[in-house]
């Protein structure tokens, strides 16, 4: 099995830069073996990919491509932290959160997008627990914002 620095490298993927936080936090916090992201936009060159409301503005396809963004965006800001993704054990959990419009309901498909590319970057080790949550506006109105927990060496 490749590792998963391999494995980005074998999908086409290639991490941006960190993100720089938009407020006064820090974009991931340390715990022992645990390493807690915070909240992710879908940014690319420090813009939104889109902003609205999944469901009405943005379709349910255009959020499953943020949500994988996102997921780069998160790799991106855990290999500047603990240097090489090979390090990651296992991905804990997953939380997102979805602007979504009254009528729409397919959250946990939007979220599947990360959910997926993680398997497919860490394999078994890539599978977490999630929280799939409709909201109604979110910072700069972007339509979506996960937060993870990976476990590290």
């Amino acid at each position: 099995m490749s590792s998963p620095e391999e494995k980005i490298k074998s999908l086409g993927i290639e991490l941006p830069d960190a993100p720089e936080p938009l407020g006064s936090y820090i974009p991931l916090i340390r715990t022992g073996n645990l390493v807690f992201l915070s909240g992710i936009l879908p940014l690319k060159n420090g813009k939104l990919t889109r902003v609205g409301k999944v469901g009405s503005e943005i379709k349910t396809e255009e959020a499953m491509e943020d949500a994988k963004i996102i997921v780069i965006n998160a790799l991106s800001i855990l290999k500047s932290h603990i240097g090489n993704l090979n390090n990651v054990k296992k991905c804990v959990k997953m939380i997102g959160y979805v602007a979504s419009s009254d009528d729409f309901m397919e959250q946990p498909k939007v979220l599947n997008a990360a959910s997926n590319l993680l398997y497919e970057i860490f394999g078994e080790n890539g599978k977490h627990a999630r929280a799939a949550i409709g909201v109604n506006v979110l910072p700069l109105n972007s339509p979506l914002e996960i937060e993870f927990i990976f476990e590290v060496l």
